[in-house]
């Protein structure tokens, strides 16, 4: 009861009687001094107290203080110095003496606000009437050094206004200056700490840290902050745990296991020294060290942990402090101490005995045991007293106290004062609020020339030293000043470093590192560890074609189309520009054969004309000679227009101006061809053909057939000419530029065109096979045009396959090629006659009467063309009017209630010149009325009652809070102390307090009302007060309430959202406990269920109209079509109003128990903007006889009371007082019915709340029954025994049987408490519908917290309505999700639920919904094209069911046929001369490797096998060989047979049958040999190809080795070689027998193909390698084929007549070829 009666005691009032008692132990300071004006002081001179639990069998002890606080003695004494100062100075204060009172708090809040009440009382234990009249109060007092004492101290005395300055109280909170108008503090906010703390810990790098906090307004607001500002500097929390000097041990070692078991090596303590002493000692029994600490200015700079252990585990530490001072003089004045100068002083003898370890003696003890002898000298003590190296706080009491003396003075020395109708102060009576005034503006220089004043909130200007803990050279801990920070400096410039190095962690020089996941570099993205902070993630490399250019890149950036990223995946750069170029090697190469062309042309065509007028000239038609040469030059020339950069103007020249000298090539050749055939023609009898192919007619036909061309080409140019592009598809690496042909089908026209003349060529050549051989042209034009077809057949699947430069290559090497073959092949043989052979170049040769010698060059054309190749004192006196009940009943126990019977107040600024007026309520609040109408019923039905309290009757008192914290206050001081005008001893031993209280309706004030009440236990039970923080049993004991915790609501709506998926939701809250709890609680909760607040906004109902219009303009302007409203019905009335002022409408709100049910919201004017409004309320109940106890309500019944004088007038707008009638207002009859009034107050359709008022009636009737009911010696108090029923005392014996109640209410609801006072926790989820016009509440679902987890929400088969009407629930979300195939990257600055979706690259997938990142595809799969899987990648092989592989199967097949149709004739006709004259074993040899070289194609085409491999290459060169060798032989036996036929030569006999098979066998078996090394040393494999393609497989046959591979080229190029050679020696043959033309013929076939193969081979990518490899095979069989066996099935078949001996032998005129 002690707490109780000093509030008792400190009553507002005036005693009749000349004596007043104070009840219980009298406070006395432990430090005092009395003077002309006393300065107040509370200090903790002890760390902590024995606090025996309440037992409510006896009165409690006085608790007893323990664990002496030097460092507090030191600010104590500084203090003391300061005023011994300021008494001594004459400039600050003169003829004016301070006098001081310091008090104990020993660390704890209630003994804090007990210490506050003694400052402002006095504590006098008899007053008289004349020491009433003596000013009693300090006018202002110094203390506390924790948050949460100041707090409770600030609270308690905030109705008097009396200054109080904290030295070290930073809780942010306290610079609210509407909750605690009269704080000062001479130490920065936590919330400037907290800031600087998190752009400290940023500054060192560290962003994945620990957070140890004290739990407490301290620790938890602090580290809140903290928190706060370091999400937004990206450093992330690993955990976060409480501690506090009362924790058992056990909770201390889960805190140690938490920060062994953690990966951060940083950790963020904001705890208080004592606090972070207690687990230090922990962290030294565990030897954990090595942990980078950051600190606050709590506990940073104590010396209490400068001991060598406490270096161990704190050793490095890094964080904040006051900036350090010197006070001149303390240090002597502290060691000047003596408890002999104040005896009787108590708190300096328990200092006195402590430190110097003896007894001092006193008035009920002698000392015996080592006596104090009073002369103990400090000056050889070293302890946190006597230490003044670091006096940061201590400067801070310095301040304090010299901040309160030149308030005074300047008060005392006032000359035009600020106050109304009294200039300046009274100097003999100086109110507080007469201090506050000038405190609030005193701005001075101390002595150590800082200036002190105080911002509009109360705080000084936020500054901090950045130190660390170093060793000094004698192994003691420093604290070293390593750098500032000024938060009034710019962003970026607030933290300056000094050029000193800093000690950290286990001694290291370098700065340690702390992060969850190194930075990802520049190349890479973040992806967010799933369920991790994002401060985890992991590094994912950029994509091909993407890049990231900074650390810590969120997302890749695609470059530009003409950009590729590098290597290093960190820029992009341009991408290789690939053109044939003059400067590389293969466009030199190409060039200088292009102009070797053009200079071998020029010299010919000097030849030609110098030697014009020999026959060979004339008889070759010199006119089209020259004009053939000059096109071919050109021809050359025009090749190099493909080379260099492509402009606009090659591009259009290249292929047109080809295409036209090509033609005018060809047009001279098909001239020359015409002329000569015709004239051979024309000498036949009667045949005057030549007339038409005169000179004139052999131009003509030149320029139609090349006007055709032109024409083809000018209409090319003018309807889609080429144009240079850049190619960016075909490779991702590389630009290509080249020139688009703008229309292919023109391209192919001219190439056709050209095509086509080159096919009348080959007509005319055969037609011309007969003419004379010296003369005729035929054959070489033949020859000509067989290169032609070859290579342009050749370039075709090579130009399409090729890529980039490598197309323009093959065009070239096919113009060349063709270029020199028709140069060549034309005129080579005519040069060499002219130049070597001059006696051939006559008439009479070439009319055929010598022998033709045009055969020698044949073999040198041949060789030239196979030369191209390459690819966050007591006072009796009421001051002011005592406080008078609205409502009230006497009773044998009273109970006390507290509701806003009116919802607002007119609220005046104080000017501190006049006193300030009451409060005056304004605006009748019917809902609260109902609720103590509610509790009223309750009381007289259990008056009525005979099963419940029996012959014990209840009586009430309820008061008006108006919605105001401060009369809340007033109102439960009222109910605690009663407010009688004077005090008598006779009613001061009546029971003068409630034994319980039932309110408030709001969190905030119920708080205040639980602080103030708390430390005297009655017990208080709210209806509606559901903030979470009030489970808090260690600060509110004795508090209860009927209604669920909104802990619990919040997570119920956090779940309630994301079950109809809305991730992006807007927050509105009631600025006051009640909202800002449940709202931080409710967005954690979110948080961790995903969803996004787009905006939280907070307003009170007494805020400006501004203020609720700027939010109303968020709304409107917000993205989020979902609105979370935890608000009370009071201000969500005031903001429902502007709502529907401004048409806010279609936004669906989610509401709080608190307004969801509120019948005055549900108004037409409320659905247009709530309707559809979702939310949680508490079950509705019926209370029977309520609604009739309701009506019967009338002003008749207390016609004193004015309370219901107003409420009756306001609900019928009459009067009744006659005073107050005018013309608009009508008297009140009496008769007035409320049976007719539908309002808030008359409705009881809706009972949630009024039934938790009833429920908490009976629940205190239940407990006063239980206590009444005891029997004596079964009572739970000592020995047994009961509770007195003529004195009940609440804290004690109410609260037990409280804490125990269960019942069961009349409408079969139980009712019980658990452990911190809350019900269960059950809800229902109800909805807002419109039926017949009405709002109606209907019932959706509910929520009970007590069912598992995933079972608690249930929804009901009712379908709902939302807003605006609609049947469908609404979207809300930031982004839309996004669909498989795309990943999130989180928008800059933006929650994590805004965000853009990606496409995955190619190559990877995501197959989930809003997926993180994407994942790569395995090697042999690809990405599909909505990029949501991974498929198989295509597989390309030359199958057997594609076109082209059908093609060459055919083909492949037809050779067969074809070969073993030539077998079947030869075998026919195998004794004919031809036959056996051509060796028909090795013909039938060779028909049969040919069969085979057809056959083995087919090997090269179908899915590669490991047989498969291995056979292609190596069939292929064996049977290639055979066929080559068997030519070979041929080819000698013809020579040698020859030159045997010479007299005296026997050299067939080497070269007989036998010689013939084992040459063959010979040049056979060495391929087989060079095959079998090859599959034994590395033989070729079936291999996937996945690096050429990225998005296909290619399968394919790798070499094994490719030496092994040329080496069998390079054989069968060697055999073919060595055929040229033999068909060279053999020219001179009888043309009848001689094969050698044929041979080299197929062999010049042979040659042109496999070196066309080459480049077309390397450059061709996938299938189209084997298909020009199929090509090159099929091309060589069919000219091996063709060229030497048709000729003789066509003599078989067709001209049988020369199938003789005879003409064999010569003997007969030839007329075959």
């Amino acid at each position: 009861m002690l707490l109780l009666l000093i509030v008792l005691t400190a009553l507002l009032t005036r005693a009749e009687e000349t004596v007043c008692r104070l009840q219980g132990t009298h406070e006395l300071p432990h430090f005092s001094k009395d003077a002309d004006i006393i300065i107040g002081g509370i200090f903790s001179f002890h760390d902590s107290f024995l606090d025996a639990k309440p037992t409510y069998n006896v009165t409690p002890k006085p608790p007893r203080c323990k664990g002496l606080n030097l460092r507090e003695f030191q600010f104590a004494q500084s203090m003391i110095f300061a005023i011994e100062e300021i008494n001594n100075s004459s400039e600050l204060l003169p003829s004016v003496s301070l006098g001081y009172k310091l008090y104990d708090d020993c660390c704890s809040t209630p003994m804090a606000i007990r210490a506050a009440l003694a400052l402002v009382n006095g504590q006098e234990e008899r007053t008289d009437l004349n020491s009433c009249t003596k000013q009693s109060t300090v006018p202002a007092f110094i203390g506390n050094s924790g948050s949460s004492a100041s707090i409770g101290v600030a609270t308690t005395l905030r109705p008097f206004q009396i200054p109080m300055i904290s030295y070290f109280a930073t809780c942010a909170c306290l610079s609210n200056k509407k909750e605690f108008p009269s704080f000062f503090r001479t130490i920065p906010s936590d919330y400037y700490q907290s800031r600087a703390l998190a752009q400290l810990v940023k500054h060192f790098g560290w962003t994945w840290i620990g957070a140890i906090r004290n739990d407490d307004e301290y620790g938890n607001t602090g580290m809140a902050t903290f928190v706060k500002a370091a999400q937004e500097e990206g450093v992330c929390i690993e955990y976060s745990e409480t501690i506090y000097r009362t924790y058992p041990r056990e909770k201390l070692i889960k805190t140690v296991d938490v920060i062994k078991k953690s990966s951060s090596k940083v950790i963020v303590a904001f705890t208080a020294y004592i606090d972070l002493e207690v687990l230090l000692n922990e962290l030294l029994l565990q030897n954990v060290t090595g942990f980078q600490w950051v600190g606050t200015e709590a506990w940073t700079s104590a010396e209490s942990h400068k001991r060598e252990a406490g270096y161990r585990v704190l050793g490095g530490v890094i964080g904040l402090t006051a900036s350090n001072a010197k006070i001149t003089g303390l240090k002597e004045f502290l060691q000047q101490v003596r408890p002999s100068y104040t005896p009787g002083n108590m708190g300096l003898n328990t200092f006195w005995e402590s430190i110097f370890s003896c007894t001092l003696p006193s008035q009920e003890k002698t000392a015996t045991v080592n006596p104090c002898t009073g002369s103990e000298s400090f000056e050889y003590i070293n302890n946190q007293y006597t230490d003044v190296s670091d006096l940061r706080i201590t400067n801070n009491v310095y301040k304090a106290m010299y901040a309160i003396a030149h308030s005074l003075h300047n008060l005392i020395t006032c000359k035009n004062g600020p106050f109304a109708d009294m200039p300046c102060a009274n100097n003999k009576k100086i109110e507080p609020w007469q201090v506050l005034h000038y405190l609030k503006t005193v701005n001075f220089t101390i002595k150590s020339g800082e200036s002190v004043y105080f911002d509009k909130n109360g705080d000084p200007a936020a500054r901090y030293e950045v130190v660390n803990w170093q060793l000094n050279k004698e192994g003691k801990t420093q604290f070293v000043t390593v750098g500032l920070y000024d938060d009034s400096l710019p962003e970026g410039q607030k933290i300056v470093m000094n050029n000193i190095s800093i000690a950290w962690a286990d001694g290291q020089h370098k700065v340690p590192k702390s992060v969850c996941s190194e930075s990802c570099l520049p190349g890479t993205r973040k992806a967010v560890q799933k369920g991790k902070p994002i401060c985890c993630f992991d590094c994912i490399p950029c994509a091909a074609t993407e890049i990231s250019n900074m650390t810590d890149s969120i997302d890749c950036v695609k470059c530009p189309l003409e950009y590729r990223s590098n290597e290093e995946r960190d820029r992009c750069i341009l991408k290789d520009i690939e053109f044939l170029s003059f400067g590389e090697l293969m466009g030199i190469l190409l060039v200088i054969f292009s102009l070797t062309g053009a200079c071998l042309t020029t010299a010919i065509a000097i030849v030609f004309f110098r030697c014009r007028d020999t026959p060979i000239v004339r008889a070759n038609n010199s006119e089209l000679s020259f004009l053939l040469l000059f096109s071919l030059a050109l021809c050359f020339l025009c090749s190099l227009t493909f080379i260099g950069q492509p402009s606009e103007w090659s591009c259009m020249l290249r292929h047109t101006a080809f295409g036209i000298t090509f033609v005018l090539c060809i047009s001279c050749v098909l001239g020359k061809t015409i002329v000569v055939l015709m004239v051979f023609r024309s000498t036949l009898p009667g045949n005057n053909m030549m007339k038409w192919f005169g000179p004139t007619q052999q131009r003509l036909s030149v320029f139609s057939f090349t006007l055709i061309q032109v024409l083809i080409c000018t209409l090319w140019l003018i309807l889609s000419p080429p144009f240079p592009n850049k190619n960016m598809y075909s490779f991702k690496d590389r630009i290509i530029l080249e020139c688009d042909l703008g229309s292919a089908a023109a391209f192919y026209a001219v190439l056709g065109y050209i095509g086509f003349l080159a096919a009348m060529c080959f007509v005319l050549a055969f037609l011309a096979r007969n003419l004379p051989d010296n003369f005729n042209e035929g054959k070489f034009i033949t020859f000509s045009m067989l290169i032609f077809c070859a290579v342009w057949i050749t370039f075709i699947p090579a130009y399409i396959s090729s890529p980039g430069k490598y197309t323009v290559a093959v065009e070239i090497f096919a113009i060349l090629a063709s270029s020199f073959g028709l140069l060549f092949c034309i005129f080579v043989p005519k040069c060499f006659i002219i130049l070597l052979k001059p006696e051939l170049n006559t008439k009479k040769h070439l009319l055929g009467k010598m022998p033709s010698t045009s055969h020698n060059m044949l073999f040198l054309e041949v060789i030239l063309i196979a030369l191209f190749t390459r690819a966050q004192e007591p006072v009796c006196v009421v001051q002011g009017n005592p406080e008078f009940p609205q409502l009230s009943k006497d009773g044998d126990i009273v109970i006390g209630g507290i509701f806003s019977l009116h919802s607002s107040w007119n609220g005046t600024k104080t000017t501190f010149e006049t006193v300030p007026e009451p409060l005056e309520c304004k605006h009748l609040n019917f809902r609260d009325f109902q609720f103590a109408q509610t509790m009223i019923f309750a009381i007289e039905e259990i008056n009525n009652s005979t099963e419940i309290l029996p012959n014990v009757s209840l009586g009430y008192k309820i008061y008006d809070a108006c919605g105001s914290v401060t009369l809340s206050i007033r109102a439960a001081m009222a109910l605690v102390n009663g407010q009688e005008e004077t005090l008598t001893d006779k009613p001061c031993s009546k029971a003068a307090t409630v034994q319980a209280i039932i309110g408030e309706s709001a969190s905030t004030p119920t708080i205040a009302i639980s602080t103030t009440i708390g430390p005297f236990l009655i017990p208080v039970i709210s209806h509606f007060s559901t903030c979470a923080c009030l489970s808090n049993r260690n600060q509110f004991p004795a508090f209860f309430r009927t209604i669920p915790s909104d802990y619990y609501q919040s997570r119920a709506l956090a779940q309630l959202v994301k079950y109809f998926g809305w991730t992006w939701v807007g927050a509105i809250r009631s600025d006051n406990d009640y909202g800002n709890s449940g709202m931080a609680t409710f967005v954690q909760a979110a948080q961790e269920e995903g969803v996004c607040i787009e905006y939280s906004e907070a307003f009170l109902r007494t805020d400006q109209r501004e203020n609720i219009l700027a939010i109303v303009d968020i709304i409107k302007m917000s993205t989020s079509r979902v609105v979370v409203a935890f608000t009370s019905h009071l201000d969500m009335e005031i903001l429902l109003h502007e709502l529907a002022l401004q048409n806010v409408t279609g936004l669906q709100w989610l509401g709080s128990e608190s307004w969801i049910t509120d019948r005055y919201l549900a108004s037409a004017e409320g659905y247009t903007v709530l309707g559809g409004a979702i939310g949680f309320a508490i079950g509705n109940a019926v209370i029977t006889g309520l609604k009739e106890f309701l009506l019967n309500v009338h002003p008749s019944d207390d016609p004193d009371n004015p309370f219901l004088k107003e409420f009756w007038e306001s609900v019928f707008s009459c009067t009744l007082t006659s005073q107050h009638r005018t013309d608009n207002i009508n008297p009140c009859t009496g008769f007035e019915n409320l049976s007719e009034v539908n309002n808030q107050y008359t409705d009881v359709s809706e009972l949630q709340i009024s039934n938790n008022v009833y429920k908490a009636v009976y629940a205190v009737a239940n407990s006063l029954h239980n206590l009444f009911a005891c029997k004596t010696g079964q009572g739970p108090f000592t020995d047994k025994t009961c509770a007195s029923s003529t004195k009940i005392e609440p804290w004690r014996q109410v609260l037990h049987y409280l804490q125990r109640v269960n019942f069961t209410s009349k409408n079969g609801e139980k009712v019980y408490f658990d452990n911190n006072g809350d019900p269960a926790a059950t809800y229902e989820l109800v909805n807002w519908q419109l039926k017949d016009g009405l709002t109606e509440f209907v019932t959706v679902g509910y929520h009970d917290a007590s069912l598992p987890a995933g079972q608690q929400f249930t929804i009901k088969n009712i379908s709902i309505v939302w807003a605006d009407g609609q049947s469908q629930v609404p979207k809300s979300v930031c982004s839309e999700s996004c669909p498989p195939g795309t990943r999130k990257a989180v928008q800059k600055g933006k929650p994590v639920c805004c965000f853009d979706c990606i496409p995955c690259g190619a190559g990877e997938f995501s197959n989930t919904t809003d997926s993180i990142y994407c994942f790569k595809c395995d090697p042999e799969y690809w990405s599909n094209e909505r990029r949501n899987q991974c498929i198989l990648k295509a597989i390309e092989f030359l199958s057997f069911d594609e076109i082209m592989g059908i093609l060459l199967m055919i083909l492949s097949l037809f050779g067969v046929c074809a070969t073993i149709a030539v077998v079947t004739v030869f075998f026919r006709y195998r004794d004919t001369p031809i036959v056996k004259a051509n060796n028909s074993e090795l013909s039938f040899l060779l028909l049969f490797s040919l069969a085979l070289c057809f056959l083995c194609a087919l090997t090269f085409i179908g899915q590669p096998t490991e047989w498969s491999c291995m056979l292609r290459h190596t069939a292929f060169g064996i049977t290639f060989v055979l066929c080559i060798s068997c030519i070979l032989g041929k080819t000698i036996v013809v020579l040698m047979a020859f030159r045997s036929a010479l007299p005296g030569n026997n050299i067939m006999k080497w070269f007989g049958p036998v010689q013939q098979r084992l040459s063959v066998f010979a040049f056979t078996f060495i391929q087989a040999l060079i095959c079998t090394l090859w599959l034994s040393l590395s033989p070729p494999f079936p291999n996937k190809n996945m690096t050429y393609y990225k998005e296909r497989i290619i399968l394919e046959c790798d070499l094994g080795s490719a030496a092994a591979f040329y080496a069998v080229l390079g054989y069968i190029g060697f055999l073919a070689a060595m055929c040229f050679v033999l068909a060279f020696l053999a020219r001179k043959l009888p043309d009848n027998f001689n094969e050698a033309k044929f041979i080299t013929f197929s062999m010049l076939i042979f040659c042109a193909v496999w070196i066309t193969f080459i480049p077309a081979y390397i450059s061709s990518p996938g299938k189209y390698t084997v298909a020009v490899e199929i090509f090159a095979i099929l091309a060589s069989s069919f000219g091996l084929l063709f060229c030497i066996f048709a000729p003789k099935c066509y003599i078989i078949l067709l001209k049988p007549e020369k199938n003789t001996k005879k003409h064999l032998m010569g003997k007969m005129p030839s007329k075959s070829l």
